[in-house]
């Protein structure tokens, strides 16, 4: 079932208490964390609250209360898991090292792709922005100017093709040109990849972002701002001397053949997969329709909790 609002779970032992809503509030939000196998402290249930406003204190308070601990979530040391998921504390401590080896390469790429013509922002997303990668890909949502997105895909995906080379599995699957910011799709699992990114480079536009994509205050609200904060880094001249004369009319026609080209072969592979599209304005590359899945799977993890309150 994919969740189009808010979610409003409603279980009998928690209906009888006066904060139920949050009760149930912070149950919605380690169970949707437990989806990617990642225990949360008492301060990330906070940041990633689903659906509802409240204070550190509150939330502390909810987790220590015995409301919820220890019938329906564990705690182990700092971390807060479903009940019977206790071993996925050792998986993300496991995915935080991998992690760790990783930001530096994020960042130094990131850099590098934002100082191509046309980048008017790079962000981390993904497993990485919160530290919990498994397989080492470090992902990016890209924004550019408009009218010369896929110019700049093409150089981006040269710079993807050097990393390869040297080890370095970049994923940049996320374009967007300046026109587009304001997302359509809406839904949890969107509002936590906005929340969770981690601008690299592009912070002016970047905050530009989270403005036009207000609507996630509706699925994580006490979610504001980056989650990380990385050395300040502008975008610089790099190679973006090169915009000039690929702005001109002249090179018109090449973007449009190759949005054409690219199109026509990502659109081959994207017809079964309802989350990638591609536009004039947008190449959205995600071929494994992860959201959905991640929401079936969080509804699933509900209806099991419900059974258990039933």
């Amino acid at each position: 079932m994919q969740i189009l609002a808010p979610p409003t779970h409603r279980g009998g032992s928690l209906k009888a208490a006066q904060d139920a809503p949050l009760v149930q509030a912070v149950l919605q939000t380690v169970a949707y964390a437990d989806v990617f196998d990642y225990p949360l402290t008492a301060d990330e249930v906070h940041r990633y609250l689903i659906g509802h406003t409240a204070s550190r204190g509150t939330v502390r308070g909810i987790l220590s209360n015995g409301q919820l601990v220890p019938s329906l979530l564990s705690r182990q040391g700092r971390y807060f898991t479903l009940c019977g998921r206790e071993a996925a504390v050792d998986t993300r401590r496991q995915r935080a090292a991998v992690s760790a080896e990783l930001w530096r390469r994020a960042v130094r790429y990131g850099r590098l792709l934002g100082n191509l013509p046309f980048v008017r922002m790079v962000a981390v997303t993904g497993a990485l922005a919160m530290d919990n990668v498994a397989d080492g890909d470090i992902d990016y949502l890209i924004v550019t100017e408009p009218g010369r997105l896929w110019l700049c895909r093409a150089l981006v995906v040269a710079v993807v093709r050097l990393a390869s080379r040297r080890g370095v599995t970049l994923c940049p699957n996320y374009f967007l040109s300046e026109r587009v910011l304001e997302l359509e799709e809406r839904n949890l699992f969107t509002a936590h990849e906005v929340a969770q990114m981690v601008p690299i480079l592009g912070l002016e536009r970047y905050e530009q972002f989270r403005l036009l994509n207000r609507w996630t205050d509706a699925f994580l609200p006490n979610a504001s701002g980056t989650p990380r904060r990385l050395a300040a880094s502008g975008l610089k001249r790099g190679l973006r001397w090169l915009e000039l004369p690929l702005r001109s009319r002249l090179a018109g026609p090449l973007e449009r053949w190759e949005m054409s080209r690219k199109i026509t072969k990502l659109s081959s592979h994207s017809a079964e997969h309802a989350e990638a599209a591609f536009d004039v304005d947008w190449c959205k590359g995600h071929f494994g329709d992860h959201g959905q899945s991640t929401l079936r799977q969080f509804e699933e993890r509900m209806r099991a909790l419900e059974a258990q309150l039933a």
